[in-house]
């Protein structure tokens, strides 16, 4: 039952949601304020796109 439910909470969802908790969930088990930045710092890399180095100049 407990995973059947789990499916249906998953289902419901939208991935934006489900990626949105995943990142709370992992900024929150930050130690310190310099592993919050880092951990901030770490999702803000992860969300931009990348690009060549040849083509931002």
């Amino acid at each position: 039952m407990y995973l059947l439910s789990q499916l249906f909470l998953f289902l419901t969802k939208s991935f934006d949601q489900r990626e949105k908790e995943r990142d709370d969930a992992y900024l929150a088990e930050a130690t310190d304020i310099y592993d919050l930045e880092y951990r901030m710092k770490k999702l803000d890399r992860r969300a931009s796109p990348r690009h060549p180095s040849w083509l931002s100049q």
